[in-house]
């Protein structure tokens, strides 16, 4: 099956792809890039870098500029689906949620309106889980986005790797966060990865940090 990819450049999007071409051809990545930071459905820290992530794998990227205003982002998520449809012949969409039933819900409502497959891989699959199966397929990413307590300056652009897992697994019993982020405490950005033919070295960035909440501002960066 023809498939399109809605893709963020974190994580999740890229190990929902990575599970949905095992079985499936990828046509295209889907992205929006909302114009506000607190987005109801798109991740937005390092969006426009999904540029690299794109050229890396090889795969048409599409992309669009949303609102970010609840509801009304919608729309463009609809529009740029049907795009998808138009150029690609894509047969159905996949997405990286993993227990938000507002994303969930919506995008399949839009999937059933446009007669289209909607594929979820990595639905209700156990934090601690979905953290291990980074390092078993050697998925590299870095934090890019903090928002919970007690999360410092020095989380962000850290490497998602075993000793920061086990930390994220501890933050859990202490502070109660969701290890992999679902509530939003951190975001990522795939850096290396199976489906890459070259990786992405970041060679200059910002932090802006204040009150436990923070992100990575990526300035430059290549495909090594």
């Amino acid at each position: 099956m023809k498939l399109g990819i809605l893709f963020s450049g974190g994580k999740d999007s890229y190990l929902a792809l990575q599970y949905a071409s095992e079985e499936n051809e990828i046509s295209c990545l889907l992205t929006l890039e909302s114009k506000k930071e607190d987005s109801w459905m798109f991740h937005t820290p390092a969006i426009e870098w999904t540029k690299l992530q794109a050229e890396a794998m090889g795969l048409n990227h599409l992309t669009k500029e949303t609102s970010g205003i609840k509801e009304e982002e919608l729309g463009d998520l609809k529009s740029i689906i049907e795009s998808a449809v138009s150029k690609h012949s894509i047969e159905g969409i996949v997405t990286g949620a993993l227990a938000s039933v507002y994303q969930s819900t919506r995008i399949q409502k839009i999937c059933n309106e446009l007669n289209l497959w909607c594929f979820n891989p990595l639905w209700q699959m156990p934090q601690n889980v979905l953290l291990q199966e980074l390092i078993s397929n050697n998925i590299e990413s870095i934090i890019t986005g903090v928002a919970a307590e007690p999360f410092d300056a020095s989380w962000l652009g850290r490497p998602i790797d075993s000793n920061c897992i086990d930390n994220l697994l501890t933050l859990e019993s202490s502070h109660r966060i969701n290890p992999a982020g679902e509530g939003g405490e951190i975001e990522s950005f795939v850096i290396n990865a199976p489906l890459f033919t070259k990786s992405i070295s970041v060679t200059k960035s910002q932090k802006y940090y204040s009150n436990f909440s923070g992100r990575l501002e990526i300035q430059e960066a290549f495909l090594q």
